[in-house]
This record gives C-alpha cells, structure tokens and sequence, in this order.
C-alpha cells in the first residue's frame, strides 16, 4: 500500500576485529537490541559468518575502526579496512560500516564489573571482546536512530 514502509527483518552485526579473536555482537530483527553473541578465533571469522548467514539475514556488517585518542586512525586501520574490503567482496548482500571503537574494551570490562560477574570471569577477554562487539554495536545503533 502507499504510504507503508516495509519492515525489514534482518539483523545488524557488529564485529569488533582483533589478530588473535573477533567478538561477535548482532541486533534482533527488529534491531532495537545489541546482544553479545560469541567470540571466535580470528581466523575463522568467515567460516563463521558464512555459517551464520546460512540461518540468519544480516543487512549490515559493523566493524570497529581504531582510532587513538586524537581520533585520527590507529596502525590497526588499516587492518580493519583490509577486513572491510574482505567482507565486501564475501558478502556483496551486506553493507559493511566502520564504527569507532575508543573505549568498548574498557566499557566492556567495567559492565561486567556492574553485572556481578566474577573477577575471573572479567579477565576472559572472550567475554570482554564479545561485550565490546556489543558496545560497538549500540553505539552504532545510536548515530541510525531517528527521532
């Protein structure tokens, strides 16, 4: 009908990229929720969402871009927009987003703090990677929020 948008039920998925693990974080279809989903081994990451996109529709990959606190871009950049270049070429279906990423770690590790996980348990930088993703991907949320 004229006048109605159509609703996209696709999710959103963030991918906060490091040499040695990637924290995953994804919307709900909907995408009003970022939610933690797993950490991987780096080098799995498209095995992983090659997998993923066989259950599930992602419209947008979200990838964290270094910056220092100057906010101009970090030596790992470059690395992030090889991986940017990577994904588009993968998964020519998705967008792929840069989103700076300043802080998520430390946000990450402090939210776990505030939701009563043990200490052992804020130390796994599995967990602290994949609260990060989900930082990220909050964040991002935020600057396609109208309204």
């Amino acid at each position: 009908m004229v006048g109605e948008e159509k609703l996209c039920m696709c999710r959103i998925m963030a991918i906060d990229y490091g040499l040695k693990r990637v924290g995953i974080a994804v919307t709900d279809p909907l995408q009003i929720i970022a939610t933690p989903l797993t950490t991987i081994a780096s080098h799995t990451l498209f095995f992983f969402l090659k997998q993923y996109l066989q259950k599930e529709i992602v419209s947008i990959f979200v990838i964290g871009m270094p910056q220092g606190l100057d906010g101009k871009p970090s030596e790992m950049s470059k690395v992030m927009e090889r991986v940017g270049a990577k994904l588009k070429n993968a998964f020519p279906q998705q967008s792929v987003c840069y989103q700076d990423e300043r802080f998520t770690s430390q946000l990450a590790a402090q939210g776990l703090y505030q939701a009563g996980y043990r200490k052992k348990d804020r130390q796994n930088k599995a967990n602290i990677d994949k609260v990060s993703a989900a930082i990220l991907l909050q964040s991002y949320l935020r600057t396609i929020c109208v309204v």
